[in-house]
Order: structure tokens, then sequence, then C-alpha cells
């Protein structure tokens, strides 16, 4: 539930600086609600204080020492601050590990997981890994954590380690919504 809220969260304010207006209303700046409606903007200092492009792993991968400096690390420098303890951590929970079905090696493929971002293709799928298209977005629908688990322990091929590619939990507890916020009602 708390990758939902992180997600909405990340659209919300997506959709908040892609609709900034230029235009002053009463000497104030305001961007356009999805409805077209204005909104002030906020004119105050935000606080990084917490990383979940990904969600896992943060979870998975930070020792619990370390989850205040990696969640107020800049993204440009969290692949020389935490890679090398992403590898051991990896090679740890995988001590077969050799290449993942995407063909990175363990360097590699912390490398991409220590810089803790969504990318996002903006003429392409959007889809977090759909067996041909990889991190160029991510849908509601996408399967993270199986997609995660698979690169974790699936090897090369994605078919080593079958019990660990799974988590098991195949749809959200209940349907999307086909207009905005997409996410589902709390239960």
């Amino acid at each position: 539930m708390k990758s939902i809220k992180i997600l909405l969260t990340a659209t919300c304010l997506s959709v908040f600086l892609f609709n900034c207006s230029e235009d002053d209303v009463n000497d104030r700046n305001f961007a356009t609600s999805p409805e077209g409606e204005p909104i002030e903007q906020f004119d105050g200092t935000y606080t990084l204080e917490d990383q979940m492009a990904r969600p896992a792993i943060n979870t998975v991968f930070v020792n619990s020492g370390s989850k205040d400096t990696f969640n107020t690390t800049l993204p440009a420098d969290m692949g020389s601050a935490f890679q090398s303890s992403f590898e051991a951590k990896l090679l740890a929970l995988n001590p077969g590990y050799t290449t993942n079905a995407l063909g990175l090696d363990a360097a590699t493929f912390t490398t991409v997981l220590a810089t803790d971002v969504l990318t996002v293709s903006l003429d392409g799928t959007t889809t977090f890994f759909d067996g041909t298209n990889v991190l160029t977005g991510r849908t509601l629908a996408d399967d993270v954590i199986n997609v995660e688990l698979l690169l974790i322990f699936g090897g090369p091929m994605g078919a080593d380690n079958p019990g660990l590619t799974n988590d098991n939990v195949d749809a959200n507890d209940k349907p999307f919504l086909n207009s905005f916020p997409y996410l589902a009602s709390p239960w």
C-alpha cells in the first residue's frame, strides 16, 4: 500500500509540475489541476525525506543504519555512495548470481539499483518490465515486486530459483479506476 501512496504522490506532483502556468492571479503563481482549476503553488522549502522510486529496493538493499542517509542522498550521488553495499547485499541474497534477465552482472545491476529513480520513456512504452521494454516507467498494474525478484533471483534466463521469483500476488485487491486518480478506493 505504501508504494501506491508513493506512486499517487509522484503522479500528483508530476501533474502539478508539468501543468505550471506563467499566469499570475492576484500576484501569485498558480498551477492547473487535472480539471483545469488553478492551484496555488507551494512557496516554502521542500525537504527530501524518503526515496522509493523502485519499491522494495530501499527496503531490501539499504541497511537499517543507512536508511536516513540513503533517503536524503541526491540521486546523482546515490550510485557512488551505495553501489558497493548493494552489490554485497545482492551477492548475500543470491550467492550464485552471475547475470540477470537483462544481461547485467552484479556490479552493473547494483549500479542501476543504487540510483533510486524511476526512469520514464517519453516516446515509447511505459512499463517496469514487459519482457522487451525495461524500466521505461511504470503503470499501476505492473507487478514491480515480481520483476525485481526475477532480476535478483531468476538468473540469465529468468528461470533460476522459481520459488523466489514470484510473490504470488497476481493483482491489486480492488480494480483500478478508469479515470483520475486511477487508484482503487481504500478499503
